[in-house]
């Protein structure tokens, strides 16, 4: 999972702790949970039913961005309603199918080709007051069962509109649970009371976004290099990457750059071919982190260089923990 700084990021300018120094916590993580299950075991025994803990992984974002997920592990709406008890709603989802699924060839002579023959994208001809993004991310927040086997989430989708000096809307909307596996999709149907429901009667708000000082990526490779972390390795850089793009209407200059720069990071593999989960066709690049036992995968448009997805899987079992799909980017001088 992306955890906190994956929530910070996907928050953005609507972070209200964006710019604050956050103390170290009172008590540790791992003291809390230890709490929690002397607690969970206390009432447990008071009620005569057997403990349970959910888990939820990066859960601020339902909350602080205003979506209208309703995190309800034990209550839910009538079956009538979408998402309810007795709803089969959500789907199971299947990694990306890559080209070159086994022994990969090094993916930087391959970026470096692409950025050498990138063409324009549609915004790159226009202009307009506000960077205009379609974003849907699913992973954040995920919540595991007792037994830490079967884990369900749900969609998020976002629409953006951000100027120059940060300043704009946002428009949050909460889909419905998705599962990484039919094992998971199969216990949370049987346990819909213990799952986290959908609110189907609230309509998305469009979100006012404070100032902040945004400052778009220039084409200087040095500058692009700091600004992916690539110090910190091919890990890094692919969230970071995942991050720009989301947040900024990149042109080709810039965009031919940032595949330079990738070309050169360690680690990084050539998939080829493949189709992203809006089903366009893309290349895709991947980095398997084996000591968190985690593949990022980016997903590039294969005639304009612009990011098409990022996703974290899970190497063993080989799982999808999240995925971030950038529907459209353009400039716009109307916001809605």
């Amino acid at each position: 999972m992306f955890g906190a700084e994956r929530t910070r990021t996907l928050l953005g300018p609507v972070d209200p702790a964006r710019t604050a120094a956050i103390a170290p916590p009172l008590v540790s993580a791992h003291e809390l949970i230890d709490r929690a299950d002397a607690t969970e075991m206390t009432v447990g025994h008071r009620r005569g039913s057997p403990t349970r803990r959910l888990v939820l992984t990066a859960g601020t974002l339902a909350v602080a961005v205003g979506a209208v997920a309703v995190l309800q592990p034990f209550d839910g709406p009538p079956p009538d309603v979408p998402g309810g008890r007795g709803s089969t709603a959500g789907s199971v989802l299947v990694p990306v199918s890559y080209q070159f699924d086994t022994d990969p060839p090094a993916a930087g002579p391959q970026l470096r080709a692409l950025a050498g023959k990138i063409k324009d994208a549609e915004y790159d001809h226009l202009g307009g007051r506000y960077m205009y993004h379609h974003t849907k991310v699913w992973g954040d927040p995920v919540m595991t069962s007792a037994d830490g086997r079967h884990h369900v989430a749900f969609a998020g989708e976002t629409k953006v509109w951000q100027a120059a000096d940060g300043t704009g809307s946002q428009i949050n909307t909460q889909l419905e649970p998705q599962y990484p596996d039919q094992e998971s999709r199969d216990y949370w149907q049987r346990n819909l009371d213990r799952r986290p429901v959908v609110d189907a009667t609230a309509a998305p708000a469009m979100i006012p976004l404070p100032p902040m000082e945004l400052t778009p990526p220039s084409a200087d490779p040095s500058q692009l290099r700091e600004l992916l972390k690539v110090e910190y390795g091919a890990g890094a850089a692919s969230k970071e990457v995942s991050t720009l793009y989301a947040q900024f209407v990149i042109p080709r200059a810039a965009r031919a750059e940032i595949l330079r720069v990738l070309a050169a990071v360690p680690g990084f593999r050539w998939r080829g071919q493949v189709t992203d989960r809006a089903g366009r066709d893309g290349v895709a690049i991947t980095f398997d982190d084996r000591e968190h036992n985690a593949q990022s995968l980016l997903i590039f448009d294969p005639k304009t260089g612009e990011l098409l997805a990022h996703e974290r899987l899970t190497l063993s079992p080989v799982l999808l923990s999240a995925y971030q799909v950038i529907l459209d980017a353009a400039w716009t001088d109307r916001m809605g």
